[in-house]
């Protein structure tokens, strides 16, 4: 299967900059993969397409300003976003203009931390901290890590609005965005309708949202990401599961978490990390719902959908997003597949 299957041609205009003026007001589609069809509707109105005893699963995780500018000994500046650590000192990053980044090369960092690089390929590299840095390093000194595509400086507004009202893990390098649409009004109204929400935290890094760069879709190798799954959400996914009760992923991050974890027919509590590749072919095995956003031509995040739902239907949802100008990737709509 090619890459290039996965492409499509997005009018820079629908790919949100900003989130909408007030968290929980994003349009929402709603994709029914047994009947095939395609609805208009809105974020608050979520609760009229789950049933009564449905589980709903979240990531937890939370943001950290992991964005840093390192400053070199020829004073350039150098744009790194710090990934995680791998033992006190050293930390696993992704820095631009990485040709210029080689081995023994040093920087400093806000708050006079100094840095050398270790050892690394292409743009992910290891470096060594004269100290160590704790999450107040971070929120002190720290950006917050936008994606590419989102063309501006990161503002104070993004410290809370890419974000989750229910992030409480720190550790990720980017938002699990499908959860940026919930308020405390839409989860409280969700527990009253008789969903069941649960928790699970996976650190978003490069295993989600490094691009797809070889030809075929086969030859892609994700990189791992660490997730912990509670014993109470394990427990309440496999009884759901075997009570025929829907389960329902918020976020990619969730699904690759779920079907991670899941052997022998029950979702294993405890942490772990994966390198999972979901693409069209594979069999589900947790999951039976999912919200997501709408996602970058040929990412992984893509193809996961595309396997979940099929790629003919994940084809023409999002030929009509973009014929009805919803909005695009970590800050745009949201998307409910049935």
């Amino acid at each position: 299967m090619k890459t290039r299957d996965f492409s499509f041609d997005l009018p820079d205009r629908l790919i949100a900059q900003y989130p909408t003026q007030k968290r929980g007001t994003s349009r929402l589609m709603v994709v029914d993969r047994k009947t095939r069809k395609i609805q208009d509707s809105l974020i608050t109105h979520l609760k009229n397409y789950l049933l009564p005893g449905s589980l709903l699963v979240l990531n937890n995780t939370r943001v950290r300003k992991a964005r840093f500018y390192g400053v070199s000994e020829t004073q350039g500046k150098v744009e790194f976003v710090f990934l995680e650590r791998k033992e006190k000192n050293l930390w696993k990053v992704l820095v631009n203009k990485s040709r210029k980044q080689r081995k023994g090369k040093r920087f400093v960092f806000p708050g006079g931390v100094e840095a050398v690089i270790e050892e690394g390929a292409g743009n992910i590299k290891w470096i060594r901290l004269s100290r160590e840095v704790d999450e107040a390093w971070f929120e002190n000194n720290g950006h917050m890590p936008l994606p590419p595509y989102i063309k501006r400086e990161d503002q104070e507004l993004d410290t809370e609005r890419y974000q989750t009202v229910y992030s409480r893990i720190p550790g990720s390098a980017a938002a699990p965005t499908a959860g940026l649409h919930f308020t405390d009004e839409l989860l409280d109204g969700l527990k009253d309708s008789g969903i069941d929400i649960y928790y699970l935290s996976l650190n978003v890094g490069l295993g989600t949202f490094l691009p797809i760069r070889s030809e075929n879709i086969e030859d892609h190798v994700m990189h791992e990401e660490e997730y912990t799954i509670p014993c109470e959400t394990a427990d309440a996914v496999n009884t759901a599961r075997q009570e025929g009760k829907p389960v329902v992923a918020v976020g990619t991050t969730v699904v690759r978490a779920l079907e991670s974890a899941c052997e022998e027919g029950d979702v294993k509590s405890g942490t772990f990390r994966t390198g999972i590749y979901i693409y069209p072919g594979y069999n589900f095995k947790a999951v039976s719902s999912m919200l997501t956003n709408f996602h970058i031509p040929e990412s992984t995040l893509l193809l996961l959908v595309s396997a979940f739902a099929g790629t003919n239907l994940i084809r023409g949802a999002y030929r009509e997003a973009i014929e009805k100008e919803y909005r695009f990737f970590s800050y745009g709509d949201a998307m409910l597949v049935l």
